[in-house]
């Protein structure tokens, strides 16, 4: 163990860096440089890989991917913050579960945790970037291609653990692994509300592909009847509406909490309360769930393409996948086997055609946020016992009850194993519901979304608050 830490802080020395600021940048600079981070990713994001067909890119697109990990496949940002997420995600999990013993108060295993997450990530770009050339998910590369695509993947990879780092380390605000995803999301918002990209529907027919401008225009041919619902999964009223109502009923559920009197006995006279809330692991259930439904289906097109000339007779069981990306087709996407039914149906048409199917999913989706809830809340340092001994080594204890771990852990086991519970069901049923209503943006992604402008929201008001009374802003930060 000694000779891997000392292997991980060798290595840390030579990884890039990003310095930290000397003192505390303004607000308005923090805003600046948040802006240059969005800047850069929203131009890699919009820069097609040179070497690859406009075809590999367009047929590559996976929903679960774009939302989760804010990449966009055929361009720069292919990988996204895949590696990030994943190497992060792990990392926790093995710190979290004991598996790897480090003491996140001490500042030099926070070091050793951060160089191993950096290198973690590294090597997991290396490797997704080869999974995805050789794969066949950017297409047939020929021989000359592939180091080039190579190259950029990784290169544009690095460029985006970079400017997380440079936002986490006081530059920005917030990460930028949340800023990139609300940027995607909020992009895939906007372009089915707004977009005025015309489509052919039919031979000669067209429309619009944007759910406002369509509806303008129909309006002129007193035809509004048209965009209530629409064929396949373009936007429509239908899922304009209920995209509105998911976002309206997420900000209603975030408030929802359980708020616990606290009294401090450093310093006499301080009252407070240590919130709850029903959505207690948040939406990390959800990132999990669907980040394993990313990944699976991503390897089982792996295996797909691999033995497409001799399939092993498990493989129909597994996933089947269109042959060809004919009439739009995406070929990513399965359509027959095990995987087929844990993805999503691709509209709301979809959903009333498949009932067996998005029942299946609608299940499988709640049934395992409520199992990664459970899990989250072990590992990730948010059961009593743990949240208990925060309490003690903060000072502060629950009135009414003695000042002892095991008299507040009793007390916080009568509600975080039910709101875990109770959270992981809700947080599943309104991804799953959302999914299968063709929401913008897919349900995850309006999670992701409402629960990253909550933060950024929360985040600000301290900022703010920080500049008047920084005591009043610890407050806020606590609550």
């Amino acid at each position: 163990m000694a000779s891997m830490r000392d292997f991980i802080k060798s290595v840390g020395t030579v990884l890039p860096e990003i310095p930290k600021p000397e003192k505390k940048p303004t607000l308005n600079e923090r805003f600046i440089w948040t802006g240059i981070a969005l800047m850069l990713y929203l131009v890699m994001a919009a820069t097609p890989l040179y070497g690859l067909t406009g075809t590999a890119a367009a047929n590559n697109a996976s929903t679960f991917l774009r939302v989760v990990f804010a990449s966009a496949q055929g361009t720069l940002m292919t990988l996204g913050i895949g590696p990030i997420v994943t190497a992060g995600l792990i990392l926790q999990l093995l710190v979290g579960s004991d598996i790897i013993k480090l003491d996140m108060s001490d500042s030099s295993d926070r070091a050793i945790f951060g160089s191993a997450t950096k290198l973690l990530t590294l090597i997991v770009i290396v490797g997704e970037s080869m999974a995805y050339m050789f794969g066949g998910a950017l297409g047939v590369l020929t021989t000359s291609q592939q180091p080039v695509v190579f190259i950029q993947l990784v290169i544009a990879s690095v460029i985006v653990l970079l400017l997380d780092e440079m936002i986490q380390k006081g530059w920005g605000l917030g990460s930028g692994v949340s800023l990139f995803i609300l940027a995607g999301v909020c992009q895939t918002v906007m372009w089915y509300t707004f977009s005025p990209i015309p489509f052919q529907v039919t031979t000669g027919v067209t429309q619009l592909f944007g759910f406002v401008p369509e509806a303008i225009s129909e309006s002129f041919n007193n035809n509004l009847g048209s965009v209530v619902i629409r064929d396949f999964k373009y936007p429509s009223l239908l899922t304009f509406s209920l995209t509105i109502v998911m976002i309206l009923v997420l900000v209603y559920v975030e408030g929802i909490r359980i708020e616990l009197p606290i009294t401090s006995i450093k310093y006499r006279g301080f009252q407070g309360v240590y919130p709850i809330k029903l959505l207690y692991v948040s939406n990390i259930p959800v990132i999990l769930v669907s980040a394993l439904g990313a990944n699976v289906t991503f390897f089982a097109r792996l295996l797909a393409n691999y033995s497409v000339a001799s399939p092993p007779w498990w493989m129909k069981y597994l996933a089947v996948f269109p042959a060809s990306s004919a009439n739009g087709t995406n070929t990513q996407i399965p359509i027959g086997g095990v995987v087929f039914y844990l993805t999503p149906p691709q509209s709301f048409q979809q959903t009333l055609a498949e009932p067996v199917h998005s029942i299946v999913y609608l299940l499988y989706l709640v049934g395992m946020a409520v199992v990664f809830a459970r899990l989250w809340v072990e590992i990730g340092g948010l059961n009593p016992k743990a949240v208990a001994k925060n309490l003690m080594d903060a000072d502060v204890q629950v009135p009414g009850f003695r000042r002892s771990g095991l008299s507040i852990e009793q007390m916080l086991n009568r509600y975080i194993p039910t709101l875990t519970i109770i959270g992981g069901i809700l947080i599943g049923l309104i991804a799953g519901v959302s999914d299968l209503f063709g929401v913008f943006g897919t349900g995850i992604g309006i999670l992701l979304m409402v629960d990253i402008i909550l933060q950024y929201y929360q985040m600000l008001l301290k900022e703010q608050v920080e500049e008047i009374s920084p005591a009043l802003a610890g407050l806020i930060g606590a609550s």
